[in-house]
């Protein structure tokens, strides 16, 4: 285990490239997911139905879209996350 100067645990090292699920909550709508898909798709082509999961909240609320990609470096999961928060009704990214 890492720890950083002040004593806290530091960030694990991610190793490119490599397997990364994205999950994206928001407020469901009848485009939510495919909005969220959109996004992915342009930052990893590669992205197909087999690594989609989407939940329902116990109300039908809210959506949870997780998505595994290809992540191929830092600056494609910053600027992912980065056009995820922009979609319409995304509450968190993670």
């Amino acid at each position: 285990m890492k720890f950083t100067d002040m004593g806290q645990q530091a960030a694990p090292e991610i190793r490119f490239p490599c397997e990364y699920p994205v999950k994206v909550m928001g407020v469901a709508s009848s485009v939510f997911r495919d909005e969220v898909v959109t996004v992915f798709q342009r930052h990893a082509p590669e992205v197909n139905n087999e690594q989609i999961t989407v939940r329902e909240s116990r109300q039908g609320t809210y959506l949870s879209v997780t998505v595994v990609i290809q992540a191929t470096g830092k600056q494609q999961l910053e600027q992912l996350f980065q056009d995820l928060k922009t979609v319409a009704g995304v509450k968190l990214v993670l």
